[in-house]
């Protein structure tokens, strides 16, 4: 489900698809400015050609001389609400072609930008398949995605991979999203088979949770993880002074990191930095996985014996 609906910069939603901004080349020279038939055509082209909304202004900054013979850098930027994104794009020097150039940073393992310290854990502490699902506790596409992902996936790889969720909320849409997210965290902080049982129980359990208005639906995320906390015997006045602060800094934090990682929907999954945006087929996944596993030397078919494992703090 996408993170701005409607009228709220659907230009994003292409446009963070297939890569981020980066900033355009400045060498000191100068090139020459555009005329303004020029940067109209510029501007009907690029909102025609990715379905720009009216709403979203878009602006062109000076072209500069660029490292591409015949073209000149142009940055592009578009303006709505409070998002600004600025695009690199080239332009002719007879300002008769425009064209995009994607640049992709490899300079480091895109799991590496990934914080997922604390966790917690299902599958296999030390897998060498590693998921990561930027989920929202609201979204039914997560909850189908949450459905594929166990207990299937867990049974049929066992210890052969690790699923962690990060948590990434649509606040624009779902109201009480961020508030089970942060329940769920209170309940991981102490015991990671409490914050997978509670997961497993909100995704199975929207409609009911989310009773008739938002209050409701707070009332019986906190039941829900008040139930879990009493199961797994936790600190239960650690955990309901938690569950009443409703601290958002560290799913906040959470947004921020798939932001920078170009996560624009949900459920949005890293298999060992492979990206899947929304909801895939279990075959796909498997797939998916089988070759993650042969990347990393190990066995690709199903281990048919496998079994669940336990959930790691």
């Amino acid at each position: 489900m996408a993170r701005f609906g409607g009228v709220l910069l659907s230009v994003f939603l292409f446009l963070l698809l297939i890569g981020p901004g980066c900033k355009a080349q400045n060498t000191g020279s100068s090139a020459a400015a555009l005329d303004p038939q020029t940067a109209h055509r510029v501007r009907t082209e690029i909102r025609s050609r990715y379905n720009v909304p009216s709403q979203v202004e878009i602006s062109l900054s000076d072209p500069k001389p660029g490292s591409i013979v015949g073209y000149d850098d142009l940055v592009v930027t578009f303006r709505g609400g409070t998002k600004t994104t600025n695009f690199d794009f080239l332009i002719s020097k007879d300002r008769k072609t425009l064209a995009r150039l994607e640049k992709v940073d490899i300079s480091q393992d895109l799991m590496s930008k990934i914080d997922v310290k604390g966790r917690p854990i299902r599958g296999g502490e030390n897998a060498k398949v590693t998921i990561v699902n930027y989920d929202d506790f609201q979204c039914p596409y997560c909850a189908k995605m949450h459905s594929a992902l166990f207990p299937l996936l867990i049974q049929t790889y066992g210890d052969r991979v690790k699923v962690i969720y990060k948590d990434y909320p649509l606040l624009e849409i779902h109201p009480w999203a961020m508030h089970a997210a942060i329940d769920a965290n209170c309940l991981g902080d102490q015991n990671g088979n409490a914050y997978w049982d509670y997961a497993d129980y909100v995704h199975a359990n929207r409609t009911t949770i989310a009773g008739h208005g938002q209050q409701e639906a707070f009332t019986n995320l906190d039941t829900a993880a008040k139930d879990q906390a009493n199961k797994y015997h936790l600190d239960m006045g650690r955990a309901e002074a938690c569950f009443k602060k409703q601290d958002d800094a560290a799913v906040r934090s959470s947004i921020a990191e798939g932001d920078k990682l170009g996560v624009d929907s949900t459920p949005t999954l890293f298999v060992n930095g492979e990206r899947i945006s929304g909801v895939i087929p279990e075959e796909q996944l498997r797939a998916i996985v089988d070759r993650a596993l042969a990347d990393a030397g190990q066995p690709a078919t199903p281990a048919s014996a496998a079994k669940p494992v336990d959930t790691k703090n």
